[in-house]
């Protein structure tokens, strides 16, 4: 049998990742993609769908300013004016008062309350007189994050906000959460970022984003339709049954469709499925130790509550922000506000609510958690003005990494025995068990195909540097 002439590349996941690395791999037409993906449709839990005449999110979604120069300009080509720029105008309810996010002077000196300024104000002061929290203590996420912003704003924000979206005290989480989620680490980052002295990100640009036209999927949607059109194939509610390897190089991926099993050869396999899928479906099995981190790796699922209301507008914020436990929506968003079109008269509302498995509400009807919804938003003074027309319920088993205390050591153990194998490559928020956003995974996806050689070759030493770039991705909200 005549080998290909083009280098077989094999991508696990129909993401942003997944089609951004397809749709650049397609360039110069050099490879023959193929992606292999379990939903109906692309994007993941950066995509979007219709409900209530409008088109929705997984939860809030956004483009940032801060999007690699690149990977922006290819997003501006393919949706055009369809990409549009829009202000930040959200708010955080703390301690019983409302302030807007992102924060502005003006609004923390007039909003704040008097023992959360002073608390901040005295924390402020003990910085700058060299105090110091006692060095010999584990690094947590509760230790870094109380060096360097202070009790009072870890107290009331953060550290409550760590339990609701994780589930676990902020001192179980590895420091490297800190590190990875919280832009302003420091009072002195906060407050340079409040006075707009931090440097701009894309074009300069603070206090915006960018949000598709037709929403946050049509992002995913226009890299895989680009790389369809150049040639690549996916295939959709296909599910990867294994990895077959031979040595260090996988050299068969066993997939399901329709009932049917397919094996289909492979040069090169870029997963962006969850690392711990892609650990348990090596075929012969990774070794035991492997294994076992894998199971150690954990997981935050995510309830999405949509509530589609008979009137034209909720309020004016695109998104609420609860960071106190006794609420059980960590973040509320009215999609119809991130883009301002869709159908007059409608609108919807995006409840989050993190959870596990093992909570009672994942197990929750639409209608129990509609009506969480509501109790909640009433207790809040944001009782709904017009008749609800729909409840539709969405459920994210993956939704966020949790990088619990020791987690290092369990990565390490699954990410060294899989770059033993020489042609199996992964990455993504899944597949590198990140905490980031879209441009992120983009910009991890651009790196990928830098690496591979048109003949077939990969860069791993390339790789390697690009690796230590990621490391650096502090998410956006």
């Amino acid at each position: 049998m005549t080998s290909p002439t083009r280098p077989r590349v094999v991508i696990l996941g129909a993401g942003p990742a997944g089609v951004g690395a397809a749709y650049r791999l397609m360039r110069d037409n050099r490879f023959d993609v193929t992606i292999l993906e379990r939903n109906e449709v692309v994007g993941g839990n950066a995509g979007s769908f219709a409900l209530g005449g409008l088109n929705v999110d997984y939860g809030s979604h956004r483009l940032h300013p801060s999007c690699d120069p690149q990977v922006f300009k290819d997003i501006r080509t393919l949706l055009g004016d369809d990409l549009l720029e829009r202000p930040r105008h959200g708010r955080i309810h703390l301690k019983g008062r409302w302030i807007h996010f992102p924060l502005k002077p003006a609004d923390l000196m007039m909003r704040v309350s008097p023992t959360f300024a002073f608390g901040v104000g005295l924390d402020l002061l003990k910085k700058m007189r060299g105090f110091r929290l006692d060095t010999e203590t584990r690094e947590s996420f509760a230790t870094v994050l109380e060096a360097g912003l202070g009790g009072t704003i870890c107290r009331d924000f953060y550290f409550p906000y760590a339990r609701k979206l994780w589930g676990v005290e902020p001192d179980a989480l590895s420091g490297t959460q800190a590190k990875r989620r919280v832009q302003a680490s420091s009072l002195s980052k906060m407050f340079r970022k409040i006075l707009g002295i931090c440097p701009g990100g894309q074009q300069g640009k603070r206090g915006v984003f960018y949000y598709p036209h037709g929403g946050f999927g049509q992002i995913t949607e226009a890299y895989s339709k680009a790389a369809e059109a150049a040639g690549a194939k996916i295939l959709f509610q296909t599910s990867v049954r294994s990895l077959q390897v031979d040595g260090n190089r996988v050299h068969t991926v066993v997939a399901e469709r329709d009932g049917k099993e397919m094996r289909i050869q492979c040069d090169h396999v870029w997963s962006t499925i969850p690392l711990t899928a892609l650990v348990r479906s090596l075929h012969p099995a990774a070794p035991l130790d492997v294994l076992e981190s894998a199971g150690g790796l954990t997981f935050r699922s995510m309830v999405l509550v949509y509530i589609v209301l008979e009137q034209d507008r909720f309020t004016e914020f695109d998104a609420h922000y609860f960071p106190e436990t006794s609420i059980p929506v960590s973040r509320l968003s009215e999609p119809k506000n991130y883009s301002l079109h869709g159908r007059s008269g409608m609108t919807v509302l995006c409840a989050e609510m993190p959870c596990s498995l093992e909570d009672p509400v994942w197990n929750m009807s639409s209608d129990e958690l509609g009506q969480v919804v509501l109790d909640t938003l009433s207790r809040l003074s944001l009782s709904v003005k017009g008749p609800v027309k729909e409840v539709l319920v969405k459920k994210l088993s993956h939704a966020y990494p949790v990088y619990l205390q020791g987690y290092e050591s369990r990565f390490k153990a699954m990410d060294e025995y899989l770059e033993s194998m020489s042609n199996l490559l992964t990455f993504g928020r899944q597949g590198l068990f990140a905490h980031d956003n879209t441009h992120h995974a983009l910009f991890m996806a651009y790196a990928a195909v830098d690496c591979l050689h048109p003949e077939g070759a990969f860069a791993w030493d390339r790789w390697k540097q690009y690796r230590a770039v990621f490391e650096t991705h502090v998410v956006e909200d």
